[in-house]
């Protein structure tokens, strides 16, 4: 899967909340400062190159909607950061992040119990 920057991010995240929405629709979701629509428009030309987000043409206007999932977009970039920094190793990945104070026991517990769950 592609890599997304920071600010394509940022409109993907809208376009999965949304579901479905025009430029202004984007625009207004936007926290402030707001860039300017053409810069918004750009980077929606970017997403829908990438196969990132598809297009219902309405006259001049155009509505987006993601092709690739929220989820689907976490888990390879879940295993890109594991891959690229943790040897590959989720467990490593998991070792930091309670050794950093980022993930604690307790919370860590929590994960094990639904895991077990799950099986």
């Amino acid at each position: 899967m592609k890599h997304l920057t920071k600010a394509e991010e940022q409109i993907m995240q809208l376009i999965w909340k949304l579901e479905k929405a025009f430029l202004r629709e984007i625009l207004d979701e936007l926290p402030a400062p707001k860039p300017h629509s053409n810069t918004v428009a750009t980077i929606l030309k970017i997403l829908v190159e990438k196969e990132f987000v598809g297009i219902t043409v309405y006259g001049r206007t155009h509505q987006y909607y993601p092709l690739v999932s929220k989820d689907a977009y976490s888990k390879a970039t879940m295993k890109n950061l594991v891959k690229g920094y943790f040897e590959g190793s989720f467990s490593n990945a998991v070792s930091f992040m309670v050794k950093e104070n980022t993930l604690s026991v307790e919370e860590l517990e929590m994960l094990l119990t639904e895991l077990r769950k799950k099986k």
